[in-house]
């Protein structure tokens, strides 16, 4: 089942004219046997953490060529965890954001200084939430379902953002595919949100920022959500 953000936003934020909570879609729409279904519901991190500020920094740091950088990026960030998990020679979220920096940086013929590095890496730290993020996630759990994050970014990069977003108190489980040495699309990622929140498969509403995460997914047997909105968009494109 795929809804986009702006569907996922205006449902999981409930009906104030009729008074009750809407359904994310047809996925928890009241007449669905999905309602009674699902118990909890996990979270890719880049569905609730913005990174619009690392990508501001970079165009600060690289003035004309920030766009560029942020794009080639973002894109062999992603493409190194395939490359880890095919090759089994596993490195975690934050090294493998690393080495895609500085092959970006050569690769467009851009001075890379530790300063600029340490700076565009330690911006990963503190990610804030998306706008819609908090009035969703808010209804949600007042209404009993239960919330997980589900990432490739490491523990201690998912410790800043959801200190920098003030999520303390927000998710019951945080987990991140670095306890598995592993990374998503690999089934034994998603096995994690089994596993951590002692559910079935079928019991756990996966909403995943990337197309390649949300077939993942679905192979595993979680029903799931793909984020469709242009800014998610943007960020699966770079």
């Amino acid at each position: 089942m795929i809804v986009n953000r702006q569907e996922f936003v205006s449902l999981a934020s409930g009906s104030i004219v009729a008074g009750t909570l809407a359904s994310l879609a047809s996925v928890l729409s009241a007449n669905s046997p999905l309602r009674s279904q699902i118990k909890a519901i996990a979270f890719d991190g880049f569905v609730i953490f913005d990174p619009k500020t690392v990508f501001v920094l970079a165009d600060e740091l690289f003035l004309e060529k920030g766009s560029a950088l942020s794009n080639e990026w973002r894109t062999r960030q992603f493409e190194y965890t395939w490359l880890r998990v095919a090759s089994q020679h596993y490195a975690d979220f934050w090294q493998v954001t690393r080495d895609a920096l500085v092959f970006a940086t050569k690769k467009l013929n851009l001075e890379l200084t530790a300063v600029k590095r340490e700076k565009l890496m330690n911006a990963y730290l503190t990610l804030k939430a998306w706008p819609d993020v908090v009035p969703a996630l808010s209804t949600l759990k007042k209404s009993g379902y239960r919330l997980a994050l589900l990432s490739n970014l490491t523990p201690e990069m998912l410790d800043g953002c959801i200190r920098s977003a003030e999520f303390e108190e927000m998710f019951e489980q945080v987990l991140s595919t670095d306890q598995a040495k592993i990374y998503k699309p690999d089934p034994r990622a998603y096995q994690l949100g089994t596993d951590g929140l002692k559910l079935r498969r079928e019991e756990i509403l996966f909403v995943a920022f990337a197309g390649w995460d949300a077939a993942g997914a679905k192979a595993f047997g979680y029903p799931y959500i793909l984020d469709q909105s242009p800014q998610a968009a943007v960020g699966r494109n770079g």
